[in-house]
């Protein structure tokens, strides 16, 4: 399977996420996962992908701004993807917030895309994380739930 898990990151949080769900689909058979930050994604590149990971914190109960783009373009790239999974780190009560608002984009923008599983929501511990203690084996379950599922 080929795996694109982009992310944007302000205190790394996370990125340290979209590496860790990398982890888990890369620990259950011969997986191809790039993981990448948003600004580092060329949209040009003529690639396809069994699925693309996407990561983002919450920001006032909503994906940021990088992330709403790089949905909004992906309908009119040569990236493409069979299948999308979407993940956010928040903090307080924001849980699944930008999660919601980041599958509803992608239906919306990229109606052929397959949901591969309900997405994730982290919890980090404030501004600057950590990621709380509870929630820091979940990204690697859940990429291997992903692999598990494709």
């Amino acid at each position: 399977m080929k795996v694109l898990v982009v992310y944007d990151t302000k205190h790394g949080n996370t990125q340290q996420c979209a590496e860790d769900i990398a982890d888990g689909i890369n620990s259950v058979e011969s997986n191809i996962t790039e993981v990448k930050n948003v600004k580092d994604v060329d949209l040009n590149d003529d690639k396809t992908y069994d699925l693309i990971v996407i990561g983002s914190p919450n920001h006032m109960g909503s994906h940021i701004k990088s992330i709403k783009k790089f949905i909004s373009n992906l309908s009119s790239t040569a990236v493409k993807a069979n299948s999308f999974a979407v993940f956010d780190t928040y903090m307080g009560k924001d849980f699944e917030k930008a999660v919601k608002k980041m599958e509803k984009q992608v239906n919306e923008k990229v109606p052929n895309s397959t949901m591969a599983l309900p997405g994730l929501s982290i919890k980090v511990g404030g501004m600057k994380g950590p990621i709380v203690e509870e929630d820091v084996s979940k990204c690697k379950e859940y990429g291997i739930n992903l692999a598990k599922k494709m």
